[in-house]
């Protein structure tokens, strides 16, 4: 149990929060959410004991266990593995006392180290460290690999596989999802769920809050409030607030008429794409939202394109990779990917499987080592690459930046553009260097923007954006009438966004015939199997294996087809009727009840993805 009474916080001279009065019990799953800046790292820094509360008390168990990801990117020449298993300190000093003890040839030692390996489950811990890393994408052969060898984003996920590493009884995660793929979010939700401690967990990706959280924490001027159930169950109780009281009923009717326009057209589209379906149930949950989204600061839109021909961008039998001292490093090959106006295009994958390299090669920062790359003469690209954000120049200023692009503009143009993407008066003139992550991804946006694109490739856009950028992001694209090639693990996101998905993976793009719950079922059935998820390369990818031929599939038997169908059919309609229930603010006048509907919501929605996978599995017999 964690209790909050009287607490206050403060950062500098900045009042953080104040009067918080909340008790968080054994077991939940707590997401903590909130703009940038309201406190949410530092609340977490308070329960680690690394900053003291300036008014009231923080009280947790005695002896209580926590684990947390560590900031720090370390550098060292251990192997990978025994980093991880360093993160259970027990296991890791027993081990060592057994390698000792042999080393020395004291046998009495040794023994006495088995009988301590017995005790705490030493045994498996190697095998314990090893499916962590591998969960979170580390292919088996750089387990032994040492931890310097690895890039920034590699660390940050290895000190996430440490935390998760460690005994605790209260984890707590910032942004875990940020440097993961979709297959590894996906791996990492399922193990949180298993995690028989507390969470809490900050977070911007709406998905993985609602599927991981049985809580929600809301942190906003100054205050704290706490919910029970996931992120969209408490954007709808805070809807229902803030209708209750009447806030901006103005503003809210404005962008109620938005989002409908913008759920229509969406909507219209799922109802021609089999791919775009999974648009319709990420839609119902923001339903009876208005008034949450029109609180919302940040409303930002992308230029209509100066021109839009129809067949913009095309790679045909493109062999796509890097040039090497030994001739060339094959990534993918035999690509045919073209783009067309209006086209909504995911990229689901691997990190390491090519994704970047495809989306490079589209914008032509990488020439095709074999085949033809086709670009209209009116092409105009928007490119948004990992390190876009770190590319933006120190000491210079967003209009400073602009100025870069168009020097014959008028300032005044630059502030009216910049102001439509909440940069309003003197902070177009303030130096970057003083900007949050969010501001600079916000900025490196607003600069592709200007360009006026009919051509969006965007890797990874979401890193450093919140909820609500995220949000907002969402809505400006689907009003872009030009083509959109988007990578990234937030499933909101790109759920919304796409109407077509391509998979890349096993050195080569195909296109994916599902949505995005299709493509964690295919995961799931996989992994089912017997099969491991396709390794990234690390660092520098290898050519591409030829896929086995493929093995004659049984025809599936009709009854056990039927069967899993009208299962699935089912568990659909109860967790339908639950989400229902939880979406009512009459539920939550009777705690134990609301309670007692959030845990049958969880179990529903396990057994549903048992029930798609075992369906999909007769699928592909069929």
């Amino acid at each position: 149990m964690i209790s909050f009474k009287n607490f206050a916080l403060r950062r500098g001279e900045r009042l953080l929060l104040s009067a918080v009065d909340l008790t968080m019990h054994a077991g939940w799953r707590t997401g903590v959410v909130g703009r940038n800046g309201t406190g949410k790292s530092s609340l977490f820094a308070a329960v680690r004991g690394e900053v003291e509360a300036d008014m009231g008390d923080l009280d947790l168990p005695n002896r209580v266990r926590v684990a947390s990801i560590a900031q720090e990117l370390p550098s060292l020449p251990d192997a990978a593995i025994d980093f991880v298993l360093a993160g259970d300190a027990a296991v890791a000093k027993v081990l060592k006392a057994e390698a000792d003890a042999m080393a020395a040839e004291d046998w009495e030692a040794v023994a006495e180290a088995h009988l301590r390996m017995a005790e705490i489950g030493a045994y498996d811990a190697g095998a314990r460290a090893g499916k962590l890393l591998h969960g979170l994408g580390f292919p088996a052969e750089t387990h032994q690999r040492a931890v310097s060898t690895f890039s920034g984003g590699w660390r940050v996920r290895l000190n996430l596989a440490r935390a998760l590493m460690t005994p605790s009884d209260l984890l707590l995660l910032d942004e875990p999802t940020n440097h993961l793929d979709l297959d590894a979010v996906l791996w990492l939700e399922q193990w949180l769920l298993k995690y028989p401690g507390t969470l809490l967990l900050i977070s911007h990706d709406r998905e993985f809050l609602d599927n991981v959280c049985t809580h929600t924490l809301h942190l906003h001027g100054g205050s704290a409030k706490l919910y029970t159930g996931n992120f969209t169950a408490f954007e709808r109780q805070r809807a229902e607030q803030l209708r209750l009281q009447q806030i901006t009923h103005e503003k809210t009717q404005a962008e109620k008429a938005h989002l409908q326009k913008f759920i229509d057209r969406f909507k219209a589209s799922a109802a021609k794409a089999k791919q775009a379906q999974s648009r319709v149930k990420r839609l119902a949950k923001m339903a009876d939202t208005e008034a949450v989204r029109a609180e919302r600061e940040v409303q930002i839109d992308f230029p209509q394109p100066v021109k839009l021909p129809h067949a913009l961008l095309r790679i045909n039998d493109g062999i796509c990779g890097y040039p090497s001292a030994d001739g060339q490093v094959v990534i993918l090959d035999k690509v045919g990917f073209g783009l067309e106006a209006g086209d909504r295009i995911g990229l689901l994958g691997p990190n390491g499987a090519g994704k970047s390299t495809l989306v490079k090669s589209l914008v032509g920062d990488l020439p095709l080592l074999a085949g033809e790359r086709y670009a209209h003469p009116d092409l105009r690209i928007g490119y948004f690459a990992q390190h876009t954000v770190e590319s933006l120049v120190a000491g210079t200023s967003p209009i400073d930046h602009l100025r870069e692009i168009s020097p014959n503009v008028a300032t005044q143009a630059f502030r009216d553009f910049l102001g439509k993407w909440s940069f309003p008066g003197d902070r177009a003139f303030e130096s970057i260097d003083g900007f949050s992550g969010g501001e600079r991804a916000r900025l490196a946006l607003a600069l592709i923007a200007w360009l006026q694109p009919n051509v969006l490739l965007l890797d990874e856009p979401t890193n450093h954006l919140d909820l609500e950028m995220r949000e907002a992001l969402a809505e400006a694209l689907s009003d872009f009438p030009g083509a959109i090639v988007l990578v990234s693990h937030d499933r909101h996101l790109i759920g919304l966004v796409s109407e077509t998905y391509w998979r890349v993976a096993d050195g080569a793009v195909i296109p994916f015939d599902g949505d995005l719950d299709e493509y964690a079922a295919w995961l799931r059935a996989r992994g089912n199997a017997g099969e491991l998820r396709t390794p990234p390369a690390m660092p520098a990818a290898a050519a591409p294996v030829a896929a086995a031929p493929a093995t004659p599939k049984s025809k599936a038997n009709p009854h056990k087809l039927q069967k899993a169908e009208a299962r699935v059919a089912e568990l659909e309609r109860e967790l339908s009727d639950i989400d229902g229930a939880l979406a009512d603010p009459n539920t939550w006048s009777d705690a134990s009840k609301a309670a007692t509907l959030g845990q049958r919501q969880s179990t529903l929605r396990s057994q549903l993805e048992q029930a798609e996978g075992e369906l999909l599995a007769l699928y592909d017999a069929a």
